[in-house]
């Protein structure tokens, strides 16, 4: 490669994979579809996922993102985000008057079906994850009575439980591994007969992430992921690529963001993405270093990933007419639910 020549031994580490996970991919094409089929306005209650980006393209499709379900006006079309929601979102949205699409990751359901299960049989939860991220907070709405938050080994001590014998940890599914682990190592400490959940939580998708990133660590000087400030998993891979042995590691949005002194001294740096990062980000971030001598490519391949999932089925029925006469119903007795 001519390249070598003028910048001797730059190299990129690329991390396979990275980037979108099947969740995220079958929300932001729910969001898609609904407004195909539906026009707009499709509501979509918080960002359907945690990346500025996504969330800016799909403004412009017809998208309007709220914060809460009692912004969307009577008779329209909502969607629940990859993140799932607490059940009382649900009542919400009924007594609003709304059809619903719920394009809850797969795989934060099964952690919402395994709370209740527990709950049913009265254990208490302790769910591993940060406070106030939304994935936590409907996994908490699942079972407020039984779970309580265990944002990290810190937070152990302050952990009282009613019967040691009947305890049970979940998790958050986009924390680190490593870091999910440090807990709940303290939480058995502690609680010698805690239960662990039937599969771990921790999500394939940010396991096989983090894998690629602690490769690429250990050799990359500097490593960059892309992805958004308040994307959890985006945030882990920049901790996880610091433990690793990389000098710096940074989280950015979009290429432009990139600051050319960080290249200072580095030969060789590691680029990833987190799982709600389209890879049009990654090959503008990839053009960035290579306009700066950085145009030798080496991927890191941590996993084969073919987990696909199937669109929302709301997205087979048409939820116009359904918004419609459920508006028509409050006239009626108001049965909006049955």
């Amino acid at each position: 490669m001519g390249a070598m020549t003028a910048s001797p031994g730059r190299r990129v580490l690329l991390a396979a994979p990275r980037g979108y996970c099947a969740g995220v991919d079958r929300a932001v094409i729910a969001v898609e579809k609904a407004l195909e089929q539906y026009g707009a306005p499709v509501y979509v209650r918080h960002e359907i996922v945690h990346n500025k980006y996504v969330v800016q393209t799909l403004e412009k499709k017809g998208a309007i993102f709220v914060e809460r379900t009692e912004e969307v006006p009577p008779g329209n079309i909502v969607m629940f985000s990859a993140h799932g929601v607490a059940p009382v979102v649900h009542e919400e949205a009924e007594r609003g008057r709304l059809a619903t699409i719920d394009a809850t990751c797969p795989l934060v359901t099964k952690v919402h079906k395994e709370a209740v299960r527990f709950a049913n049989d009265d254990y208490d939860i302790l769910l591993i994850g940060h406070e106030g991220h939304e994935e936590v907070i409907g996994t908490s709405g699942e079972a407020p009575d039984h779970i309580q938050l265990v944002d990290g080994p810190d937070d152990v001590a302050k952990v009282e439980v009613r019967d040691p014998s009947k305890v049970v940890w979940l998790s958050q599914t986009t924390l680190s591994v490593d870091e999910t682990m440090e807990t709940v190592d303290a939480l058995k400490d502690k609680f010698p007969q805690l239960v662990s959940p039937p599969s771990d939580d921790i999500c394939y998708a940010t396991q096989n992430r983090q894998l690629a990133v602690k490769q690429m660590g250990a050799e990359a000087e500097l490593v960059i992921v892309v992805g958004s400030r308040n994307s959890s998993n985006s945030k882990r891979l920049v901790e996880v690529a610091k433990q690793a042995g990389s000098r710096e590691a940074y989280l950015v949005d979009f290429a432009d963001e990139i600051d050319a002194s960080w290249l200072e001294g580095v030969t060789t740096v590691g680029v990833t993405s987190g799982a709600s990062v389209p890879d049009v980000l990654v090959e503008e971030v990839l053009e960035w270093l290579s306009q700066r001598g950085f145009e030798d490519v080496e991927i890191v391949k941590a996993a084969e990933e073919s987990i696909t999932f199937s669109l929302p089925k709301e997205l087979r029925r048409d939820l116009r007419e359904e918004a419609a006469s459920l508006v028509a119903e409050r006239d009626g007795s108001g049965t909006a639910g049955a």
